[in-house]
């Protein structure tokens, strides 16, 4: 199929930005997005243009680094999937396609399609870990673990940090992302300790970069792993009880 490519080039972080139109000539309806993008970049090449800059890295729905709005849409036209999952029988022979980077404050743009996520990083360092000193490795059956609270605490952890969220959010709001990390490790027993710490901690530092979240409801829908917003309901809960616990503590 031939298709027409509208893509964001953008030499710098401080240089101006613009459209640019290519031709992707002859791609297979069974090449992934990505894939499609290499073929484009080695005819750029051939012609003497710098190719496209985009991050990838896994390619296979997990690492996260591949974001990109397509047509307006977080990773383009497939639900719970990352850019790297979508293929171009999604398209049709002589679509325009519109790329573009992640459009947020907190996600600066560095060139062309790629965005510094270095928010993400703080957020974790924050408090995406548990310190507790566990020694050798226990019993994988010596603390139970209820399966609905496991269960929820897997669905969490699922987040791979893509960013999705923040792009769509008309707020550009990180709390879904900022909740999936808490929640995976305030559900489960070894996170108990640190759990009210940890969550003042890591939201603390969201709020430097990100918007507030009023409730759109984009991010979930967003979510190359289908994130619900309950979890921002109980980032809120948890947030709420740190703050009393501090006040009683001062």
């Amino acid at each position: 199929m031939d298709l027409t490519l509208k893509v964001w080039r953008q030499p710098g972080p401080e240089a101006e930005g613009r459209f640019e139109t290519y031709q992707a000539k002859g791609i297979d309806e069974h090449a992934s997005f990505l894939e499609m993008l290499d073929l484009v970049n080695e005819q750029l090449t051939e012609e003497g243009i710098e190719p496209i800059a985009f991050d990838s890295d896994c390619r296979e729905g997990i690492c996260g680094t591949c974001g990109v709005m397509v047509d307006g849409e977080a990773h383009g036209p497939v639900e719970n999937a990352s850019v790297c999952q979508v293929h171009m029988f999604n398209y049709s022979d002589g679509d325009t396609i519109t790329i573009e980077p992640w459009r947020a404050a907190g996600f600066p743009i560095q060139k062309d399609l790629i965005v510094d996520r270095t928010a993400f990083d703080e957020i974790i360092a924050a408090g995406g870990y548990i310190t507790v000193p566990t020694g050798s490795a226990p019993e994988a059956n010596l603390t139970p673990v209820d399966k609905p609270i496991a269960d929820t605490a897997f669905e969490a952890a699922q987040c791979i940090g893509c960013g999705a969220c923040v792009a769509a959010c008309p707020n550009g709001a990180a709390q879904l992302f900022t909740a999936a990390k808490v929640s995976h490790l305030n559900l489960l027993p070894q996170g108990q300790p640190e759990r009210y710490e940890r969550v003042v901690n890591m939201v603390e530092v969201m709020e430097e970069y990100f918007g507030s979240c009023t409730n759109h409801g984009e991010c979930q829908d967003a979510c190359p792993k289908d994130i619900s917003i309950d979890f921002i309901a109980w980032l809120n809960k948890d947030y709420r009880k740190a703050s009393f616990k501090q006040m009683r503590a001062s």
